[in-house]
């Protein structure tokens, strides 16, 4: 019984951190690209633009200055370079390859529509992501017992509102109803041949708000700020072993319950739009993400000997810049470009296999084109820069993972169409 209660603390302590690692690497990532055009800005004028349906999502307020019912259909891919080199450091017990590039081609959609219901009101719809991401190593390699395959979605359905409140100010609110999806997987040591593995997944729902103002200082100008509230994503799930050898057998039937629960950060975003003359537009953000909360997972065990584990993830606020720029080169072509910069969540001591995330520099360009006055094709390219991320894991179970990530970046690919009708 000593022995079966050794395993349960063993396995409820590998469960914790997994889970830490993964949260911090999926949830780490919020993205501004959420196949919109967007996209061609690296996001620019984010709260403040009000140009299309997806105003629902990057600031409700906008809705009040769209013109008819419209629609909004986007369809994005990303693929990158996120690939694991070890040093010297690593404990030779490990073995494995480098586990190849973890971050495979991910497809994303979104849909908006807005629709004024007065001259004050106007209602919008949006389905979108702009929480997760996804990785997978390949099997055996050196940091698998840090990370095997992690997969961290949060899908939003967003009902929103705007009001005209003068001819100057609007505000907006919206209601943020996240589905989540956990699937995680991580190799054991049993010290018998071949690994040890654990899975976890579940499915939730969890709930924010999504509120903001704009005002219209002039015609060629206009501010909007927008906030975005922590959404709680409570998962549970009881984790299944396998191959564990003759010692963990009674984890097959009997695992530990975990209750494994995360917040996605609330965020502030400060936009603004200013129009040169009938040509150009300047766009830009400032933006804050409070990370620093999100650092504090806590999971909780059940089992005949249950006790409670606190991870504290050593997280920081990020803040976000960007700038960017519109050119009407004809009636019908409009075009875009920009550039954006987010500071690390995490710096190069707590980095974690599972955690392949630094700052990020964005750069963006795209099209639109107007093929008929109510009928609008968009087109949009975004890159962005993670570099170098040094990582350093260690624990007497696991071993010492040393190394990091080299020459790190992310494509995004995007085309969209909008209707006005």
């Amino acid at each position: 019984m000593k022995r079966l209660s050794h395993y349960a603390r063993l396995s409820g302590v590998i469960a914790g951190s997994t889970w830490a690692s993964l949260a911090t690497h999926a949830a780490g990532i919020a993205l501004y690209e959420i196949a919109t055009p967007d996209l061609g800005l690296a996001s620019a004028g984010y709260a403040a633009r009000a140009q299309d349906a997806s105003t629902v999502f990057s600031n409700p307020a906008g809705m009040s200055l769209l013109e008819g019912s419209q629609f909004l259909g986007g369809a994005q891919v990303l693929f990158g370079s996120l690939e694991f080199s070890t040093d010297s450091d690593t404990s030779r017990v490990l073995g494995g390859g480098d586990g190849g590039n973890a971050l495979g081609p991910i497809p994303a959609a979104s849909l908006f529509l807005t629709h004024p219901l007065s001259e004050k009101f106007t209602v919008g719809f949006g389905m979108f992501s702009y929480f997760g991401l996804a990785e997978e190593y390949d099997e055996g390699w050196v940091g698998r017992y840090y990370a095997q395959k992690n997969v961290l979605l949060g899908m939003t359905l967003m009902p929103a509102v705007s009001y005209q409140a003068t001819d100057w100010l609007s505000i907006g609110a919206g209601l943020n109803a996240m589905y989540g999806y956990l699937d995680t997987e991580v190799a054991i040591r049993t010290g018998a041949p071949g690994d040890g593995r654990m899975e976890i997944g579940d499915e939730t729902w969890g709930f924010g708000a999504n509120v903001g103002v704009l005002m219209e200082l002039s015609e060629e100008t206009r501010v909007g700020v927008t906030y975005l509230s922590s959404v709680n994503l409570d998962f549970e799930d009881r984790p299944a072993f396998s191959n564990l050898g003759p010692l963990g057998n009674s984890l097959l039937t009997n695992p530990p319950q975990l209750d494994l629960g995360m917040t996605v950060p609330q965020s502030v975003m400060l936009s603004g739009y200013h129009e040169l003359n009938p040509r150009w537009a300047l766009l830009a953000n400032v933006g804050w993400q409070n990370w620093h909360e999100f650092g504090k997972v806590d999971v909780g065990v059940d089992s005949a000997d249950p006790q409670s584990l606190t991870k504290s993830l050593g997280y920081d606020d990020t803040w976000h810049g960007a700038i960017g720029a519109q050119y009407q080169a004809t009636d019908s072509w409009l075009l875009s470009g920009g550039f954006a910069y987010d500071t690390s969540a995490v710096n190069d001591e707590n980095r974690t296999a599972a955690l392949p995330m630094g700052e990020a520099y964005r750069v963006g360009v795209g099209a639109q084109w107007r093929l008929k006055e109510c009928l609008q094709l968009g087109f949009a390219y975004e890159f962005m820069w993670m570099g170098d991320m040094p990582v350093t894991q260690d624990s007497a179970y696991r071993g010492r993972l040393s190394g990091g990530f080299e020459d790190s970046w992310i494509n995004f690919f995007n085309c969209s169409l909008a209707w006005i009708f």
